[in-house]
């Protein structure tokens, strides 16, 4: 034994076991092999916190008895200086070099589980060592290395003879699957880097690039927002027997409470990048109130007894979101709302509209097809084109499609293409005595871009007030469709907000901040119901990929933005020249804006095991009984089609259903929930994923942010209210303001 030894002999050592030298002395350490029958899915992961599936994470660790040795730095009792610092490679077992910037692991103490704590943070294995968002590469296999009890310990100063240095592999070199390399984030960084976009955001949220780049950053944030702030009026309107000049003053007022509830949003609610506005969660159900049956005969004010009816319903349904916010019960709910329940609820609102979507296209294909054509072809194939760093058609791939198509359009009317002998487009189809002219008159409507009166009508300056239709009217019936209604916009709400955090570079929010948002989308659903939007004013589901594709996060940006769609909304003629698309256009549009969102609904399944029989069986039926309820329940109707448009016939249901319980409110409640798709899906969805078995990996249950880990990061700092907002909130302590 060399000079300097401290091990005892077995007389000092009593009773303990000596342990044998086997053969040559120092023994020979041959390279390791990885193992390459294992399963990544089995390896342990921070995967089984958070829910997120990312296999490939290994630990390296070094343990003696119940002491865990640091391979770079040798025994830690040791003496500075007393032997050289080595580096053993745990794939090959041989010595490598110390690269000068990587930071050196620190000792670890006897802990039985592998973890240490160094001040006030604890780190698993020898991640603590890592700089903070540093990414550490190691090897896919790798096992505990057995260390020597000679090696490094009790103040043995003798190195190992080590195995010969392996030549480097070429640069692009082929590696097998034995070789195969993965990135694996720290233990501290996890979950913070948890889901984020691989690409840099050009905004930060709290950045301030300067008034020019923020107006262009806002302005274009709202463009791409198109199809759902401006769609929705030129759908529901017209059904409501609205004239031009009323489509024009809705999106006058949809504009209003679009800029009025993001910038309270920004302030008060979650401070997320997200827009506030009219969503199509309320428009279905908004449809099938509006196709009534009481409602169909009304001759006179037949519009605003309609809007009356619908702000009543809102109101209602807006109290109990509210409700459910700041009482904190969302926070409950919380655990019961997963990516399995969130998928199927949020596709299934877009698919809620494929019986209105081309049918109503097809009344005119020569507009419809080559805006449906131009914006797969902006959005698709030309998505990777660049004008001055911008992706101009992936960004504005519906506004760029519905202008060029309009313009088109023009040229068609200009043309004559829609002029058929003896026949005015501005004449109502009931007053057209001829039948040649009564069969082109559908056509003439929804073809034609000179049939709008709206721009002759509106006035330069209008400003929207509460209460412009009317005084609210309530009913029961109605308003029990809108708590379920809000109910959901809740859960596509939960599921924006987690998904929005990641793509900005934030920690989950907590669920204290998950409740203010709700509850403060409850307030602005209010505004909405006083004002008179015909639908209610949630978090628009689109805003995660306009964030994903415009790379801008900057909340001062929004709230610009928001505050032009108020300076808009109130010149009249903005509102008038929007009322003017043709209907056969919008609803082009239209076709890929809902797509889109079965796209972003079904997109939240990669936060779990997709491939699992499971998970599969649950969204898939869920998908499809929310589609075949409904059909069921539209037939006790059969004689809707005889007095609406086709594309209506599915939200006609409420009046005559199959639920038959005496009470005609409950009865026309009943009816028109079943009828509606999204929520049949998030009732299947949720009441199976919180009963079949499964575990949270399985599951990709959400990860939310505690209220301790929000008072010490960073992070979470950035949903804090504003201070002088902030002390009138303190009295509701579940908010985490």
């Amino acid at each position: 034994m060399a000079s300097g030894s401290h091990s005892k002999s077995p007389e000092k050592a009593g009773s303990q076991t000596v342990r044998q030298r086997p053969g040559v002395w120092p023994p020979k350490i041959e390279p390791f092999v990885p193992r390459t029958d294992h399963n990544p899915e089995d390896l342990k992961s921070w995967a089984r916190r958070t829910g997120f599936n990312f296999s490939g994470e290994t630990e390296v660790r070094e343990r003696s008895g119940a002491r865990e040795v640091d391979l770079e730095k040798g025994n830690p009792d040791q003496e500075n200086g007393s032997s050289p610092k080595i580096e053993i490679d745990p794939i090959l077992g041989r010595r490598t070099s110390n690269p000068p910037d990587r930071n050196e692991i620190q000792p670890v103490s006897g802990n039985e589980n592998g973890v240490r704590e160094t001040g006030s943070e604890t780190a698993v294995g020898s991640a603590e060592g890592l700089k903070r968002g540093e990414i550490e590469k190691r090897r896919v296999g790798v096992e505990p290395v057995e260390v020597p009890p000679t090696v490094g310990l009790n103040g043995n100063e003798k190195e190992v003879p080590l195995a010969a240095p392996a030549p480097e592999e070429k640069k692009g070199a082929y590696k097998d699957e034995r070789d195969a390399e993965v990135y694996v984030l720290p233990e501290s960084q996890e979950l913070e880097n948890l889901g984020r976009s691989p690409s840099r955001l050009r905004c930060g949220l709290t950045e301030n690039p300067g008034l020019v780049l923020l107006l262009l950053y806002g302005v274009q944030h709202y463009l791409s927002l198109t199809g759902s702030l401006i769609f929705i009026p030129l759908i529901m309107v017209p059904a409501m027997g609205g004239t031009d000049e009323d489509i024009a003053n809705v999106i006058s007022t949809m504009l209003l409470v679009c800029g009025l509830t993001t910038i309270i949003h920004s302030y008060c609610g979650t401070r997320l990048p997200l827009v506030q506005g009219s969503s199509f969660v309320y428009l279905a159900p908004a449809l099938v109130i509006i196709n009534s049956q009481d409602f169909r005969n009304l001759n006179n004010n037949k519009f605003k007894h309609i809007m009356r009816e619908l702000q009543g319903a809102i109101l209602v349904g807006s109290i109990f979101q509210i409700i459910l916010g700041y009482s904190g019960a969302i926070s409950l709910l919380l655990r019961f709302i997963n990516p399995v329940v969130v998928a199927p609820t949020v596709a299934a609102v877009g698919l809620a509209f494929f019986s209105y979507g081309f049918p109503l296209a097809g009344s005119c294909v020569e507009v419809s097809i080559p805006l449906i054509l131009l914006v797969l072809l902006f959005a698709m194939y030309l998505r990777g084109i660049h004008f001055f760093g911008y992706r101009i058609f992936q960004i504005y791939a519906v506004p760029l499609s519905v202008i060029m198509v309009w313009a088109y359009a023009f040229f068609l009317t200009a043309g004559g293409a829609y002029n058929y002998k003896g026949c005015s487009p501005n004449i109502p189809s009931s007053n057209i005595l001829t039948d040649a002219c009564r069969r082109h008159a559908f056509t003439m409507k929804h073809c034609r871009t000179d049939v709008s009166n709206a721009w002759k009508t509106a006035a330069w300056v209008r400003i929207p007030y509460p209460f412009q239709w009317g005084i609210p009217t309530f009913h029961l019936r109605t308003s029990i469709i809108m708590v379920i209604v809000s109910l959901v916009a809740s859960v596509n709400s939960v599921g924006s907000y987690h998904a929005a955090s990641l793509l900005v570079n934030l920690r989950p929010p907590t669920p204290g901040i998950v409740s203010r948002g709700i509850g403060l989308e409850g307030f602005t659903s209010i505004l909405a119901g006083l004002w008179g939007t015909g639908t209610g004013a949630t978090t628009l589901t689109e805003n995660l990929h306009t964030i994903k594709v415009t790379r801008m996060a900057s909340r001062r940006a929004v709230v610009l933005g928001a505050a032009f769609m108020i300076l808009f909304s109130l010149v009249g003629k903005v509102g008038a020249i929007l009322a003017s698309i043709p209907q056969a256009l919008a609803a082009s549009a239209l076709c890929f804006v809902w797509s889109l969102i079965v796209a972003l609904g079904l997109s939240t399944l990669q936060h779990n095991q997709t491939a699992s029989s499971r998970n599969v069986m649950i969204v898939g039926f869920s998908l499809f009984i929310s589609l075949s309820i409904p059909a069921y329940v539209q037939q006790y109707e059969p004689l809707n089609g005889l007095v609406l448009p086709s594309y209506f016939v599915p939200y006609a249901a409420a009046s005559s259903g199959p639920v038959n319980t005496g009470n005609k409110a409950l009865d026309y409640a009943i009816n028109a929930l079943l009828s509606l798709n999204m929520v049949i899906a998030l009732l299947v969805a949720f009441l199976l994923d919180n009963t079949v078995p499964g575990s949270r990996e399985e599951r990709g249950i959400y990860d939310w942010s505690t209220a301790e880990t929000a008072e010490n990061e960073a992070d979470l700092q950035a949903y804090a209210l504003p201070t002088k907002i902030g002390k009138y909130f303190q009295w509701v302590k579940c908010l985490g303001c």
